[in-house]
């Protein structure tokens, strides 16, 4: 296969999908985001227990199934990581370590700001409840290891709902850029502009067929991998100008591996992300759903996905521990509480975004010599 045949035509035309592509990431993230959000406020109660024998279904479906919106965030994050490092399939990573300190930079300061809320709303939780949701004060040690995005690894607790997640989207993202950079030279050399995404489908078939079928692989990047690379296949997948045996070629990445591993190992986790990625290339190369100019609510709303993602905790856990101290323990009441968790944490997220997360993007950007976008990335 010629180097010609996985680059895109030579046609100068404009991506016409774009504004639906990015609208319509946007509207996942959100949905994905408020899926979270009322994981968290079922999962760690205890207003959720209280509420659970006036609405059992909806509780425990929010429990044990909301936190599969997880999977839409590591498809998106595999989507962008793509279009950011192998816009056209080919590496554009040459200096690896550059790379992976900006990622850095734009995931870990905001999350240990929301680390140190986390911190405060568990000291100030702890004086109005006994729960298991709320944290001991961290060691020196713990703390170090969150800043490192290695406390899952070490086996520190997390100080917050989801600190596991942010590690896990920097280890997936420098997982992708060092694949890219060992193959990029390679390829160029031996004009081989197949070789980086025949790696990310191996990839994808060792995560779904070994990895993720084993917890103990669950602080790693493999065991994520699966998901994380049909977002970057899809991103390949979807450029309009790419030669249409070469597009079936990277939609059948997508679907045959992840069928043939549902076969063996039926998870209802892979389904959805293996409907993300496929959802991403139709819309993609249809042009279909939302513009980002006519619903800007939703883009507003995926803009804060990553703050929300960061501060739900703290502020889920001191309404909880509010609601134990002075509200009495009726159903209807606990409820009202879980609505109003939910709104203040929308709110805090646009606060955190707009006072946190900005200020520290501009000085990130000054520390690492480039300007970048904000994190897109936000999960359980």
């Amino acid at each position: 296969m010629s180097v010609s045949s996985l680059l895109p035509n030579s046609s100068n035309a404009p991506d016409r999908s774009s504004n639906f592509q990015f609208g319509f990431i946007d509207l996942l993230k959100v949905i994905a985001a408020q899926l979270i959000v009322l994981h968290h406020l079922a999962f760690y109660g205890p207003m959720a227990d209280h509420v659970r024998p006036i609405a059992p279904t909806l509780i425990d479906w929010l429990d044990s199934y909301a936190r599969i919106a997880v999977q839409v965030f590591l498809v998106i994050g595999g989507f962008l990581a793509a279009k950011s490092l192998s816009p056209q399939g080919v590496s554009a990573v040459s200096d690896p370590l550059r790379v992976l300190w900006r990622r850095y930079m734009k995931l870990v300061p905001p999350f240990l700001v929301a680390t140190v809320l986390a911190i405060g709303a568990s000291a100030w939780a702890a004086q109005w409840m006994t729960h298991y949701s709320i944290s001991a004060m961290p060691s020196a040690l713990q703390l170090a290891a969150h800043a490192l995005l290695l406390h899952s690894i070490l086996g520190y607790e997390s100080i917050s709902a989801g600190a596991w997640y942010v590690a896990i989207d920097f280890q997936l993202y420098a997982l992708l850029t060092l694949l890219l950079w060992l193959t990029g030279g390679l390829a160029k050399r031996r004009a081989m502009p197949w070789l980086a995404p025949v790696l990310v489908v191996a990839g994808v078939s060792a995560s779904l067929l070994y990895f993720n079928r084993d917890a103990a692989w669950d602080a790693w990047a493999p065991y994520f991998f699966g998901s994380y690379g049909l977002g970057a296949i899809a991103w390949w997948a979807r450029d309009l100008n790419r030669r249409p045996a070469v597009v079936a070629l990277l939609v059948a990445a997508i679907l045959l591996p992840t069928l043939y591993a549902l076969t063996i190992d039926f998870r209802s986790r892979i389904v959805v992300a293996l409907l993300v990625a496929c959802a991403l290339v139709l819309v993609s190369r249809r042009g279909m759903l939302l513009s980002r100019q006519r619903f800007a609510w939703i883009r507003a709303f995926g803009r804060i996905s990553y703050s929300i993602f960061l501060v739900h905790f703290p502020v889920c856990l001191i309404v909880n521990a509010a609601f134990a101290k002075f509200v009495p323990a009726r159903p209807l009441l606990q409820a009202a509480g879980m609505l109003l968790a939910w709104a203040a944490s929308l709110a805090a997220g646009a606060i955190f975004y707009r006072w946190v997360e900005i200020p520290l993007s501009r000085l990130a950007a000054r520390a690492t010599g480039k300007g970048f976008g904000l994190p897109v990335a936000a999960a359980a």
